[in-house]
């Protein structure tokens, strides 16, 4: 069968691949066009475009950025419309994925939702457009099913994808030679894939250089770009930036400070204690303080339904405030252990590996259905 899949961001990218890496096993003969990254396009098939050039954060930054989110949503149509897949396959994403399902679902295009959209977070009325244009979605947190239900409808719970992820991952062995990491205590710096949140959040994160003489911090850097759209904001300091290792990064890190989103859930996921920080337009933070409905913006947060990690937010989200929050961690150790005691927890919740897989299993069994019902006609 034929899939198209639409992936917009990092995050996106990892489990786009993941799930087409299970969809090859389930359909030997699947063959792949999408809009995603690297890690897809290692899996074959055809990138038409990378989310390098999409990913756009927050309210004012979509506005400013409006006319390229338009131009490549007029191409995902076309170009889905001349690819006529089996399936499309969409990958969280939702501002545009949504209205690429809409036109796929007039063309009638089988629709599957892979990440739910966090309508449970803000304009939760979203529910009834998900409805509309979407055949079968995919919940990926243990708590969207009962949410979905309450406005009656059906979702299929496949469990955490980066389950997945993290339980595939081998460790290099020669990663902190290889980085030439001294044999200091590694705080791992993850200040998210976007230029909007590297801009805002890494030169608080850089700041804390000198208040942990004793420590050397890492930064985690984001596949789309270079070593040298970086070094800018270093200012001399010499921090290393390692691509394509956050997993083994995190592995040796005694600590972390992460941009809130997919990272800080991967952060607990590998023990690390960890401060979540964001950041971003002042316009764009009143907004979304008006709009959104939840407690926490952190993914362990809200996955617990407590505070488990400090979460840092605009004029919060300063150099001293966050290495106070450090050095608890790293200093306090009934603090750092009671954090630890809840990621614990936090595994269980999660359950076990297999999202992709089973993601993949029903992806295959909803397409020959209505392939079949197709043909009966």
């Amino acid at each position: 069968m034929k899939y198209y899949l639409v992936a917009g961001e990092a995050s996106g990218d990892l489990h786009g691949a993941n799930l087409m890496k299970s969809l090859k096993q389930h359909d030997p003969q699947a063959e792949f066009r999408y809009f995603g990254g690297d890690l897809m396009q290692a899996e074959g098939g055809t990138l038409v475009k990378h989310y390098a050039e999409m990913a756009y954060m927050g309210f004012v930054e979509v506005v400013i950025n409006l006319r390229s989110i338009l131009k490549n949503m007029k191409q995902c149509k076309q170009d889905i419309l001349a690819y006529q897949p089996d399936v499309l396959v969409l990958i969280d994403f939702p501002g545009f994925n949504l209205k690429i399902a809409g036109f796929a679902k007039k063309h009638n295009i089988l629709v599957c939702y892979y990440i739910s959209p966090k309508v449970w977070a803000w304009n939760q009325k979203r529910v009834l457009k998900i409805k509309r244009v979407v055949d079968h979605l995919f919940c990926i947190l243990p708590f969207e099913v009962d949410f979905y239900k309450s406005w009656g409808m059906e979702v299929d719970y496949v469990g955490n994808p980066l389950l997945d992820a993290v339980s595939a991952f081998k460790p290099a062995a020669d990663f902190l030679t290889r980085h030439h990491l001294n044999g200091k205590k590694i705080i791992a710096l993850l200040p998210g894939s976007r230029k909007q949140e590297i801009n805002y959040l890494l030169p608080d994160m850089i700041a804390l250089k000198d208040k942990f003489p004793h420590h050397q911090l890492v930064i985690a850097g984001a596949p789309s770009f270079t070593v040298d759209y970086y070094t800018p904001y270093l200012n001399g300091n010499d921090i290393p930036v390692v691509f394509g290792a956050t997993y083994d990064l995190l592995s040796h890190a005694e600590a972390a400070v992460v941009a809130s989103g997919t990272a800080t859930l991967e952060t607990a996921l590998f023990n690390v204690p960890q401060v979540v920080v964001y950041k971003g337009n002042a316009i764009t933070i009143g907004i979304g303080r008006m709009v959104i409905k939840i407690k926490y913006i952190s993914l362990v947060n809200l996955i617990m339904d407590k505070l488990v990690v400090k979460e840092l937010i605009q004029q919060d989200c300063t150099p001293q405030k966050i290495g106070e929050e450090l050095n608890r961690m790293i200093n306090d150790a009934t603090y750092r252990q009671n954090m630890l005691a809840d990621y614990d927890v936090l595994d269980e919740k999660m359950g076990t590996p297999g999202a992709s897989d089973k993601t993949a299993a029903l992806i295959v069994k909803y397409s020959t259905i209505k392939n079949s019902n197709r043909l009966s006609l």
